[in-house]
């Protein structure tokens, strides 16, 4: 039985894509940056192959890496999480996703606000833990709900779980995400759950996507109506909208992700176990701790040896990420536009420098390829 287990570090970039200026983002390296960290140590991506990519020019390369290895070009025109990972499963975007600098227009959060009979306060870009500090205390009196965006393309509702029940704030997204289509058609809603009282408010993990359906079948169809097992762990679901998945399950941080998949590698299936690790992007590159950062990713390279040792005979292990998000670049807390890393280990896939590829496709390419299923998409397979 083939499995392939499918793990996205979720805004681990390896370096500035030619076009990064364009979005904003100047000499942006978000792997550079953290291997300055005195908590970084990661010898078994090292043995894979991690500073062998092409451009990458910190770490010491492996004379021998265990791993076939790329450097992923993203061809949408975006930098966000929902593209990021839309284009790893084959579906490229060509035009960016709306966002609003200036806050959403007032057509949009008067009839959602006639909607959910709250009203709203702050409609800005925002920090998620300087939003609650700076509007949780007009919340709690007022009931009013906390909507804000980023430089992505978000519409993110802020609520205290005293004041607004988690299941009501789920429902409030949802009118959200039925009013935000067309051209307001952000790629996602985010319930931002939080507790605590003022001067100490903290954000839960009950946190909960709604994101847009993807505009065109995916690899994760593909596999679906071939009878594969298609597995989400973390907030995949939510990134495809349930689209093309067969089993799936929440993580509230990496460490229950990293746990989820050895439970995967565990149970018996036939098919992809896709997983997102989302603290990389949330704890620490969205917050630029550059310590925070390097310490994940030396949780997650020690954990390596045991997944790894999970594997089976034609098992396939992928490694990647959906954009960056350079903890050391204070410009902004935002995404950064960067190349991103591709480690594919197994033992029927002989080690191999793929170069530089034009597409994240390329991956959902090879997924297919690996399952000899036909491909509708733009992508190349690496196997």
């Amino acid at each position: 039985m083939k499995r392939i287990f499918l793990i996205v570090l979720d805004s681990f970039g390896i370096g500035a894509m030619p076009d990064a200026p364009a979005f904003g983002d100047i000499n942006v390296n978000t792997l550079g940056t953290i291997s300055q960290s005195p908590r970084f140590s990661v010898p078994n991506l090292q043995k894979l192959g991690l500073f062998n990519i092409d451009g990458v020019t910190c770490g010491e390369k492996s004379p021998a890496p265990l791993a076939r290895i790329a450097r992923m070009t993203e061809r949408s025109a975006g930098k966000d999480t929902t593209i990021g990972h839309w284009e790893i499963a084959g579906v490229c975007s060509p035009t960016p996703l709306p966002v609003y600098p200036h806050g959403f227009p007032e057509e949009i959060l008067s009839a959602f606000s006639a909607a959910t009979g709250r009203g709203i306060l702050c409609n800005a870009p925002y920090s998620g833990t300087e939003v609650i500090k700076d509007f949780g205390e007009e919340h709690l009196k007022t009931g009013s709900l906390i909507v804000y965006t980023s430089a992505d393309s978000v519409f993110q509702i802020a609520a205290h779980e005293d004041i607004v029940p988690v299941d009501e704030l789920y429902e409030y997204c949802r009118i959200a995400r039925g009013l935000l289509t067309g051209r307001h058609g952000v790629g996602r809603v985010i319930a931002r759950p939080f507790t605590g009282a003022a001067g100490s408010f903290v954000r839960t993990p009950r946190r909960h996507d709604f994101s847009l359906k993807p505009p065109a079948p995916t690899m994760l169809d593909a596999l679906k109506e071939a009878g594969k097992s298609v597995i989400a762990v973390g907030k995949i679901y939510d990134i495809f909208a349930g689209q093309g998945i067969t089993e799936h399950v929440y993580t509230s941080g990496n460490a229950e992700g990293i746990e989820k998949t050895c439970f995967y590698l565990d149970k018996e299936f036939e098919g992809l176990c896709f997983i997102n690790l989302v603290d990389y992007d949330m704890l620490y590159g969205h917050r630029n701790d550059i310590d925070g950062y390097a310490a994940a990713m030396t949780a997650f390279d020690e954990k390596l040896p045991e997944i790894m040792a999970k594997m089976r005979e034609e098992d396939l292990l992928m490694i990647t990420a959906d954009h960056g998000c350079d903890p050391g670049y204070t410009v902004s807390t935002d995404h950064s536009r960067e190349y991103t890393p591709f480690l594919l280990y197994g033992k029927k896939a002989a080690p191999k420098n793929l170069g530089t590829r034009e597409t994240f496709a390329d991956i959902g390419a090879t997924v297919l390829q690996y399952f000899g299923i036909r491909q509708d998409f733009d992508g190349t397979g690496m196997l």
